[in-house]
């Protein structure tokens, strides 16, 4: 069964995260910068999920909300840093991004 990547933001923070069990073995964490800019701050995998693509799941997920919702992502977080460096895809939600895809 694939896991479900679930999103909950509250008071200008929020997360995408997994949970196995009742138990959260994964999460990305943002806080807003303004009304249509967040900045992902964090992406924790738990040791027996990494290498497992897990952690590409919930940046996709925050892809497609940002997509959805026209929101643009900036990054402190090393893992969304290099992706947003190795994937062009997804130049359109990057905030640093110049001239979009």
């Amino acid at each position: 069964m694939a896991d479900v990547v679930q999103h909950d933001e509250k008071g200008g923070r929020g997360e995408f995260f997994i949970e196995r069990n009742g138990v959260r073995v994964a999460e990305m964490t943002y806080r807003r910068i303004d009304p249509a800019t967040v900045l992902v701050d964090h992406t924790e995998v738990d040791v027996s999920l990494r290498g497992g693509g897990v952690a590409r799941q919930l940046l996709d997920a925050a892809v497609s909300w940002a997509r959805d919702n026209a929101i643009k992502i900036d990054a402190t977080c090393s893992y969304v840093v290099a992706q947003f460096v190795r994937d062009k895809s997804l130049r359109d939600v990057n905030a640093r991004s110049v001239g979009g895809a």
